[in-house]
This record gives structure tokens, sequence and C-alpha cells, in this order.
């Protein structure tokens, strides 16, 4: 029963046993992980250093861009060092930090997006009273709640994963992810575990209900406006935010509600990189793309 309780290590996905094949996987995810630091790193400096974009809207944003840093900077290191070492290992403390560090931010990314949404909706529905709702002061209580929030969810949903007994130690997947680490279990869930995963369902759903039906009276607003250069400018603003929320819910419905298999697949992985990488990196990009604002200074800052 005692190897069972406790294990001193995991072995992650190995991609491949050609060393060749190896250093492409270190090298696409080295890519992906400097662009996605990059990108994000570049949407928090602008928005620190330009006063055009000390607005509720770009704080918001700068919070994403940093938790988006996180989570890739949890999970993607420690993947490209095993392919480069040509090792699988990872410690039990090192699996635990890894999950715990990812959930907590997933779970404030959508918590930011869902105020995000509640903050376009005051902007574009309530104009006359934005700037008595959306204060600096109510602002930052708002991010402090989602910061906290995410990491006591991290917190009770890793207690309640690494409460169960393992019968293996091999993770198909290139981080400690929920349903890799679950199939581990002797005995099915326990009952915290359910629990959490239920509340997180919950979650999940709450959180996208409220922006979708946020978007709706939202679109209902704008197609309202009588001029045709304030519809485009509030859709600016609004897209962006859109696109990134579609993006992580549909990546990350997919990886999860997709029937689970014994063996790693390449469609496993591939859907793990869909929900976990991309969004972090596509996120500054898709909200710079339609920002007149963000792209002016991210030029002056490329230039300097």
């Amino acid at each position: 029963m005692e190897n069972r309780t406790t294990v001193p290590y995991f072995l992650l996905l190995e991609f491949s046993k050609n060393r060749h094949l190896q250093l492409l996987h270190f090298f696409i995810f080295f890519v992906l992980y400097l662009t996605t630091v990059t990108t994000n790193l570049l949407i928090i400096s602008a928005v620190a250093f330009d006063n055009r974009l000390h607005s509720p809207m770009y704080f918001f944003l700068m919070n994403l861009a940093l938790q988006d840093m996180v989570i890739v900077s949890a999970i993607v290191p420690k993947s490209m060092i095993n392919s480069l070492m040509n090792t699988r290992h990872i410690s039990y403390f090192g699996c635990v930090t890894q999950y715990f560090l990812f959930l907590s931010f997933e779970a404030s990314d959508l918590f930011l997006l869902t105020v995000m949404a509640y903050d376009r909706y005051v902007a574009i529905c309530h104009p006359l009273h934005y700037e008595l709702v959306m204060n600096w002061k109510y602002c930052t209580e708002i991010v402090i709640v989602v910061w906290v929030s995410g990491i006591l969810y991290g917190m009770f949903h890793t207690t309640g994963t690494f409460s169960i007994l393992f019968c293996s130690n091999v993770v198909n997947q290139f981080f400690c992810d929920t349903p890799q680490l679950l199939k581990l279990s002797c005995s099915g869930l326990n009952l915290l575990e359910f629990g959490f995963l239920v509340a997180s369902i919950i979650a999940v759903i709450g959180c996208f209900t409220f922006i979708v039906i946020s978007y709706a009276v939202i679109f209902r607003a704008v197609l309202r406006i009588s001029s045709e250069k304030g519809r485009q400018k509030a859709l600016s603003t609004c897209i962006p935010h859109l696109t990134v929320v579609i993006i992580l819910v549909l990546s990350g419905c997919f990886a999860y509600l997709r029937p689970s298999s014994n063996t790693a697949s390449y469609l496993d992985i591939g859907l793990t990189v869909l929900y976990a990488l991309l969004p972090p990196m596509f996120n500054p990009i898709i909200y710079s793309m339609r920002n007149k604002y963000i792209k002016c200074v991210l030029s002056k800052l490329w230039r300097f």
C-alpha cells in the first residue's frame, strides 16, 4: 500500500526516442515560449509606460498578459529541458508545483476574461456611468479577488488530486495535467476531488454564460449606435476579447471532454498545445491587431 500512496517522481511524455526529433521538439517549444514571453512583456511594457493606456480595460489586459506568462513558464521550460537532456523525469514536488501554477492561473485567466466582459458591458451600454462604476479602487479590488480566487482554486484542486492513490507514475502528457493524473488513480476519484471537478464545471459554465449574455446585450447596444464610426470603435474593443474567450473555452472543451485513451496520441498532444500554449501566445497579438493605441506604443518601443 505504501508503494501506491506515494511516488518519488513522475515520468512525463517522451515525444520521441530519436535524438533529432527530441531537439526539434526543444526548438519548437523554445520558439513558442520565447514568442509568448516577448509578446506579453511588450503588452505589459506598453500599458505600464504610456499614459493613454492607463484605463481599466488595459489594466485588465496587463494582468492577463502577466497570468499568461506564468502559465507557459510553469509547463514549457521543464518539457524543453527534458527533451534537451533526453530524460522524462519530474519530481513529485515539481509535478505538484507545475499542476498548482497551471490550474491557478488558467482559472485566473477565465475569471479575468469574465471581468473584462463586464467592463466592456459597462463601457458600451452605460458609458456615462463608466468612470463612476469602473474606478481604480474597484478595478484593483476586482483584480485582487481574481488572483486570490485563482490561487485558492488551484490550491484546493491540487490538494484533491494529489490526495488520491497513484498506481503508476507514467503521465501521458508533456506536463502534469488533470486528465492524465486522474488516470493514475488506483481507486477512482475520491469525494474531495469529485467535488472540486463538479465545482470547476459549474464555474466554467457560469463564467461562459455570463460572458455570452454580456455580449448579447453589448451587440444589441452596438447595433443601435447611429454612426458607423461609433459602431466600429465599439466592436474594435469587443471582438479581440470575444476571440480570446472563444479560443480558450473551445480548445479547453475539446481537450477535456474528448474521450480519453490509455495511450498518448498526436491528437491529444495537439489539443493540449492548443489550449495550454496557443492562447497565451495569441492573446497579446489578437488585442494588438485591432487596437491603434497599442500598435502605436509597440512601434515606439520597437524603435527604441
